[in-house]
């Protein structure tokens, strides 16, 4: 493992949408989805192509809609945490509470981190930022859906162990390979 590096994170928001924008389009971005999997326009429908997942992602961001983190390294984008309240998103197989307020769960939902930056403590960063941003923005619970590192799908939503350590606990599961994990904030 490399040394660990200090990371700056910021949200994403009309601000820096250049930024996220930047690094989803660099060489190995995850520019063919925009992060989009699991996000619906206003008439509940997934955008199709990849024209209509940036638009849907870039008009949420530029109405300051929460979106998710940007980590920075020397001022460069270098990483992305998908994290905003779970009615945001389509339905994740999570935990359902009768009662729970809106807003009261976030919901992490993906990571992309470019490759240099791998293996230098950039997902304990971006669960610990993601979790602190949730909890400022009136987040009462934060659950993410994370795979077991041998998954052979689901790769981008983080692994089990990394959220484990974060202190967060096995609440259910969404699928076959999912696992829904919680931590109360």
């Amino acid at each position: 493992m490399n040394a660990p590096l200090s990371f700056e994170t910021r949200e994403v928001g009309a601000q820096t949408w250049p930024d996220l924008e930047r690094l989803f389009e660099a060489r190995g971005g995850p520019r063919w989805c925009w992060c989009s999997v699991f996000r619906r326009d206003a008439t509940g429908r997934r955008p199709k192509d990849r024209e209509g997942q940036k638009a849907l992602l870039e008009g949420m961001a530029r109405r300051d809609v929460p979106v998710g983190l940007l980590a920075y390294y020397g001022g460069e984008p270098v990483a992305w945490c998908s994290v905003a309240p779970r009615e945001t998103f389509a339905p994740l197989g999570g935990i359902d509470n009768p009662g729970e307020p809106p807003g009261a769960v976030w919901s992490i939902t993906c990571f992309y981190v470019r490759s240099a930056y791998t293996r230098r403590g950039m997902m304990r960063t971006l669960i610990d930022a993601a979790t602190a941003y949730a909890a400022r923005n009136g987040a009462q619970t934060v659950e993410a859906y994370p795979v077991p590192p041998d998954a052979p799908s689901y790769r981008f939503m983080g692994f089990t162990p990394a959220f484990a350590q974060a202190g967060f606990v096995e609440a259910g599961r969404a699928g076959k390979r999912r696992i829904v994990m919680r931590r109360r904030v």
